[in-house]
């Protein structure tokens, strides 16, 4: 039994949609509003994969795995989560409704699954949001180890509840801006590594891979010998399903995008580019930057490090100050805490929006389900910046250890959402197969499926059992617990509510693939509305700039000339 969870949206007059006064038809939930353009979405597709993980915590994995280890850890998860990738594409394309990939399992699976999946994907956003602030507060310990937590995290929840509270229209400026900062910081953690390996340092140093003989390609971790160095890179594997991310952030805002079938698959099918260049090159260049022996990474991880600079996690800041480069470390860990300040917003908003949506379908208090006017969902973000408050453990341990709390917290949150979309994509496959829909006739038609299905679920079982494979030899108890409590709690989330709602599956061939009249929403509102044109930054950022674009250009300014 599935359930009508959705309000559909009243009757607008065809030409206030064309001339664009009104943006919300058809966004398949009451009150939200489609105000997100091309570039708004990319960069928030960015600005949610950017953050903590690649600019801090990626770097204390090093140890474990070695610089040889490291990329392939992210190497080999990148492919599993562009597996993954391909089957939100197809279905938020073809649907694009708010917290699509939760709807679509309601109505093309089981209610009791989308309700394990909604609270699983709310509470891994909302977990995320104390974890930027834990590590935005690290960073701020470069400069001094007098700014209390508690200043910290209200300051920082204060700046996300105005940008999420007043409009949507507002919250889309600012990660624009936020997130080009933090592609900015990407590309200058990347030209900072290359002339500096090859001598253009004030040490006049050329290490190039000198750290890949000395002290090693691999490190040894729980064993020794070449089990050790495998040990290393699946404790790699299994940081990167936690920090591997970004198409559950373009399906999260698909409700709130104008232009949905002409702006999302370029958000989607660039996610391939976008994972090589910021995952797999971040992971190349923190192997070559520093030794996985680094002491002063080491005292961190330990706990050891004190007073002002003990936030030399990021691997860039101990090899600048390394090669004694003047003022470039203060740039970086400004630019730096800026970036996790995109990321916390971006995954707060996440978090909200589903909220919003858990409430309006029941698997909330209705309450969580209301909008402002303007179409804020008021009382879904303020739940979430009291969520926020979390990051007040740093007052009792260290941050690094609060850090790592959430990290495994959400890491068992994200692989299940992970699991429940591929499934979901598979009964949405063989829905297609049995009513005799040809996927050609989609309007995006992802590659590799079904096998990319499998391949995505298998992965993320897997994920979420190996998460604690470290603390069972000897088990370590309380990080156990950490480790697999929730991936006992969402089984019998399942289980209550199959029981108590009485829910049933959705035989294949059975589902109703229009989601109760929504797609059809969606399909009038592409008829009608004007696309706005495509801009610069938007083609930038989604990998489709060619070299025909840049052969016209250059062609512009000769003739201005």
């Amino acid at each position: 039994m599935t359930l009508d969870i959705e309000k559909k949206v009243q009757a607008v007059d065809v030409d206030d949609v064309r001339s664009g006064e009104v943006q919300d038809v058809s966004s398949g939930t009451a009150h939200l509003q489609r105000r997100l353009g091309g570039k708004e979405v990319q960069l928030f597709a960015i600005g949610g994969a950017i953050g903590t993980s690649i600019f801090v915590t990626m770097g204390t994995y090093l140890p474990k795995s070695g610089p040889a280890g490291l990329l392939i850890g992210y190497t080999l998860w990148c492919m599993n989560v562009w597996c993954v990738n391909e089957c939100f594409a197809e279905m938020s394309i073809y649907a694009p409704v708010p917290s699509s990939f939760i709807t679509t399992t309601s109505y093309w699976v089981d209610e009791a699954l989308a309700f394990a999946q909604s609270w699983a994907f709310f509470l891994c956003q909302a977990f995320l949001v104390p974890a930027e602030i834990t590590a935005l507060h690290i960073l701020l310990t470069f400069w001094t180890d007098k700014m209390p937590v508690e200043a910290t995290v209200l300051i920082v929840l204060a700046i996300y509840g105005v940008l999420n509270c007043i409009d949507t229209a507002l919250f889309g400026k600012a990660e624009f801006w936020l997130s080009i900062a933090k592609v900015f910081l990407v590309f200058l953690f990347f030209a900072f590594t290359f002339f500096t390996m090859v001598g253009w340092n004030p040490l006049g140093d050329a290490y190039g891979f000198r750290y890949w003989n000395n002290p090693g390609a691999f490190s040894e971790y729980l064993t020794t010998g070449s089990l050790g160095a495998f040990w290393g890179t699946i404790s790699v594997m299994t940081f990167a399903s936690f920090s591997v991310c970004g198409p559950e952030y373009i399906s999260s805002v698909v409700g709130e995008t104008k232009s949905p079938r002409r702006i999302l698959p370029s958000c989607f099918a660039s996610f391939k580019y976008r994972m090589l260049i910021f995952f797999v090159g971040s992971a190349l260049c923190i192997g070559i930057v520093v030794p996985y022996n680094d002491p002063s990474l080491a005292a961190f991880i330990a706990g050891s490090a004190t007073g002002s600079g003990t936030s030399k996690a990021s691997p860039y800041v101990i090899a600048m100050e390394r090669m004694n480069i003047p003022g470039l470390p203060h740039l970086v860990n400004a630019i730096m805490i800026t970036s996790l300040l995109s990321c916390g917003n971006g995954v707060l908003f996440a978090a909200s929006r589903a909220l919003f949506v858990m409430g309006q379908a029941g698997r909330a208090p209705g309450i969580f389900g209301r909008t402002t006017k303007r179409g804020i969902p008021i009382y879904s973000v303020a739940m979430c910046l009291l969520l926020g408050l979390l990051a007040l453990m740093g007052l009792s341990d260290t941050a690094f250890t609060v850090l790592k709390y959430f990290i495994d917290l959400c890491t068992v949150c994200a692989q299940f959402n992970y699991m429940c979309v591929c499934i979901t994509y598979m009964h949405f496959y063989w829905n297609l197969e049995a009513k005799g829909i040809d996927r050609d006739t989609l309007p995006y038609k992802a590659r590799f499926q079904p096998y990319a299905s499998y391949v995505g679920a298998v992965a993320a079982v897997v994920a979420m059992v190996a998460l604690g494979f470290d603390v069972v030899a000897p088990l370590d108890v309380k990080w156990f617990f950490i480790d697999y409590t929730l991936l006992g709690v969402f089984p019998v989330m399942y289980g209550v509510v199959k029981v108590v709602k009485k829910t049933k599956y959705v035989r294949v061939g059975t589902a109703d693939l229009g989601l109760g009249g929504m797609v059809k929403e969606v399909d009038d509102y592409e008829d009608v509305v004007v696309h706005e044109p495509e801009g610069g930054v938007e083609r930038l950022f989604s990998g489709l700039w060619e070299w025909g674009d840049l052969v016209r250009w250059m062609r512009r300014l000769k003739v201005e000339d």
